[in-house]
């Protein structure tokens, strides 16, 4: 992948990871609404955490299903916000 080229094995590895995150947020938003709606009380910390985990699994999910292998890519940095190190000394 550093290369540029493009493996479909890890596109479609990627891409079915950020599935089954999104599935795992579903069912865990799933359970959350079912608990809230059968008992109504006030939220406690395990809820919280799953809340949590829900988001995690949501953004990590979309954001692998949406790049696959892509969003790991290289990318240049312009000159101007190098660090010193890795900027060129005239």
């Amino acid at each position: 992948m550093a290369r540029g080229e493009r493996l479909w094995t890890a596109e479609i590895m990627l891409r079915g990871a950020g599935a089954m995150l999104l599935g795992l947020c579903g069912f865990v938003l799933s359970r959350l609404h079912h608990g809230m709606v059968l008992v109504p009380h006030i939220p406690r910390a395990a809820d919280y955490r799953l809340a949590a985990l829900a988001v995690l699994c949501g953004c990590s999910g979309s954001a692998l299903a949406a790049e696959g292998a892509g969003l790991f890519r290289l990318l240049p940095i312009p000159g101007r916000h190098a660090s010193r190190r890795t900027r060129k000394t005239p």
